[in-house]
């Protein structure tokens, strides 16, 4: 796989921020060079710019279709490849969605976020989707996709069945991609984050950190998510959950400062965007948590499953949240 140079891939939005900074990987790796608490400092100093640094949103993600997945993602349980345990489920009906969007919406959710996995869906999939996006933006919440690439006029279908936001990450550097996936490229993403933001969709996208890569393809990834035009609306960053069965299993724990760091420098070079803890956060000492929100995270995944790994129950966030005087937004 060819890996592109960081670039600007041009997106219509009808706001768009005409300061918006152009970074390349050396400026973003020196941000992570910054002694820890300068790093910290200024990561709030951009965070209280343009958010209420004591709220943060709350989303609640859920696998509609589950595991069968064709791609060979080095990280993921649901890969067809992979011996990992994870059974594989068809797509869910819509009315069973739409309840568990509801008991979410109850418990403090404002966006549910629906998952499948696949390398892309048909359209007979994309007819239940829509079903499913529909009924759950009837409730009042923000909807969320992420169902893999996108063929032409799929991405115009989901909004306008309600769809707000679509995700589909980047996952790492482009130099360090082919190590973690041989089945779609780099360009494969950022041709599907075209057709999103032409069809008028919220953009979705981040990565995973944690799979052996250095820190100068950690600014490698936040760079491309930074030069992004416009840049994604959320950005979610990933610790490594490793799962016996898959390549990255094995893989070395990636030092909790240095995650901390990473979600600093993403608050800087994405100053406007929803900066989401995600996957990993189970394993993360309250203490983390805080200082992460502190480094300007202003999001996370609400429940007690993320997809096919465990996640914070609720009752737990709602404590830390006490704690630390947070606030759902």
């Amino acid at each position: 796989m060819n890996a592109p140079q960081t670039q600007t891939i041009q997106m219509t939005r009808s706001t768009p921020h005409p300061e918006q900074a152009r970074w390349d990987d050396a400026s973003v790796a020196a941000l992570f060079a910054l002694p820890f608490n300068d790093l910290l400092f200024r990561a709030q100093q951009a965070h209280r710019e343009h958010f209420d640094a004591n709220r943060v949103q709350l989303s609640t993600l859920l696998s509609v279709k589950t595991g069968g997945c064709s791609e060979d993602c080095g990280y993921c349980p649901q890969s067809a490849r992979y011996h990992t345990g994870v059974e594989n489920q068809g797509l869910m009906q819509a009315d069973e969605v739409i309840e568990t969007a509801r008991l979410a919406k109850e418990n403090g959710a404002s966006r549910f976020c629906m998952g499948g996995a696949w390398r892309g869906p048909k359209q007979r999939d994309l007819d239940e989707l829509k079903k499913m996006i529909a009924g759950v933006k009837a409730l009042g919440l923000e909807t969320c996709g992420t169902f893999g690439l996108l063929k032409d006029g799929m991405a115009e279908q989901l909004k306008g069945a309600g769809l707000d936001y679509y995700n589909h990450n980047l996952d790492t550097a482009p130099d360090k991609y082919a190590d973690i996936v041989s089945t779609r490229d780099y360009e494969d993403r950022l041709d599907t984050l075209g057709k999103v933001r032409r069809a008028g969709l919220s953009v979705c996208s981040g990565g995973i950190v944690g799979m052996g890569e250095t820190r100068e393809q950690r600014a490698g990834l936040l760079a491309q998510l930074a030069n992004l035009d416009p840049q994604p609306e959320s950005v979610p960053i990933n610790n490594l959950v490793p799962v016996p069965g898959t390549p990255l299993a094995d893989a070395e724990p990636l030092d909790w400062t240095e995650f901390v760091r990473t979600i600093a420098v993403a608050r800087i070079v994405l100053p406007r965007s929803f900066v989401r803890l995600s996957a990993g956060r189970r394993e993360m000492p309250e203490a983390m948590q805080a200082l992460c929100f502190m480094a300007g995270a202003n999001s996370i995944f609400y429940g007690d499953k993320l997809l096919t790994t465990g996640n914070p129950d609720v009752e737990g966030d709602r404590q830390l949240f006490a704690k630390l005087d947070l606030l759902p937004l």
